[in-house]
């Protein structure tokens, strides 16, 4: 299972290089829960990381605006992310996020074919009016997307794995799975949810909050991130 860690700003890239972390995500928190990033940073970020990391970025909790979405993405790729993030905010049918997706993806195998596309749904959908996140893998698959992920979307502290039951999530990754799609999982997860995460055989868990000091707008604690990957170990 690999590691993401979501990160904004360049000093922040510098302590996930030292540690190893596997992908390191530039997203800007403040603008939501998959806050667009600065495109800016995301070339920074690819200079600094070189092939030491691979890079993803957000593009924002997206409404249903398919070719702001393609442009957005297209920014991402061309700025050097490797995984750029949809979140499926303003979506509200199955046939919508399907269209949204397509568009972006479709952009991004003309001008950018090595990009993966990640489709971003929200395990608090419900809290939002957004899709359901049963319905991301079969979005995902329809649109040609790479990698189904779950995110939550209100940030009050409830976490993915209180929202959404093992079973839930092991269905999820299962179904995803049989369409050929990786799994990412995120969502104000902490320390002590990731055996859950590893056992609903999940290939990426995401942090923020967690290893930061004050919260998901705070500073990456270097103490943190270390407690974090030593879990991972175990």
């Amino acid at each position: 299972m690999k590691l993401l860690i979501s990160i904004q700003s360049l000093d922040e890239i510098t302590i996930c290089l030292k540690h190893g972390v596997d992908i390191i995500d530039v997203k800007d928190p403040s603008e939501g829960s998959l806050g667009g990033a600065s495109p800016l940073l995301i070339r920074r970020a690819r200079e600094m990381i070189g092939d030491e990391a691979e890079l993803s970025a957000a593009i924002g909790d997206m409404p249903n605006l398919p070719n702001t979405a393609a442009l957005a993405a297209l920014g991402a790729a061309l700025s050097g992310a490797e995984y750029v993030k949809v979140g499926l905010y303003g979506v509200r049918e199955r046939e919508d996020a399907v269209h949204l997706l397509r568009r972006v993806s479709e952009t991004l195998r003309e001008f950018e074919d090595s990009v993966k596309l990640v489709a971003a749904g929200y395990a608090d959908a419900h809290r939002i009016s957004s899709i359901p996140p049963a319905l991301i893998p079969e979005v995902a698959e329809k649109s040609g997307a790479d990698v189904a992920m779950l995110d939550t979307a209100v940030k009050d502290g409830k976490k993915l794995t209180e929202i959404l039951s093992f079973e839930s999530l092991r269905d999820f990754t299962k179904d995803a799975h049989s369409r050929g799609l990786e799994v990412a999982l995120a969502g104000s997860l902490k320390k002590e949810d990731i055996s859950i995460i590893r056992d609903a055989e999940a290939d990426i868990i995401g942090f923020r909050g967690a290893v930061c000091e004050n919260g998901r707008n705070g500073k990456i604690s270097e103490m943190k991130l270390i407690e974090i990957i030593e879990a991972m170990r175990r």
